[in-house]
């Protein structure tokens, strides 16, 4: 229950992301991996202005761990995801 809540809280948050920015309607672009990321280290409550892009890191992923490097205006960003779980995020600069 504990877990749905969560993701429940985390779609509620990408959802209000889109809908602010104009993404969900109006014929705006979709919404991308740096905004959802993004949504969820601002969740757990980190700065992130601007997202600007997002890379994934192909060698610290595993299944069912991605690995992504964000890079927002003010800073960048290590974020480690397993499905269903709070990210672990590392401030690179």
């Amino acid at each position: 229950m504990k877990r749905s809540k969560k993701t429940l809280l985390f779609l509620i948050t990408l959802f209000l992301a889109a809908l602010s920015s104009g993404e969900l309607f109006g014929g705006a672009k979709a919404q991308t991996a740096s905004s959802a990321l993004a949504a969820q280290i601002r969740n757990q409550g980190f700065d992130c202005d601007q997202p600007q892009k997002s890379t994934r890191d192909a060698k610290l992923s595993k299944p069912d761990y991605d690995v992504w490097v964000l890079t927002c205006k003010n800073a960048t960003y290590r974020i480690g995801r397993y499905p269903d779980l709070p990210a672990k995020v590392e401030k690179l600069q």
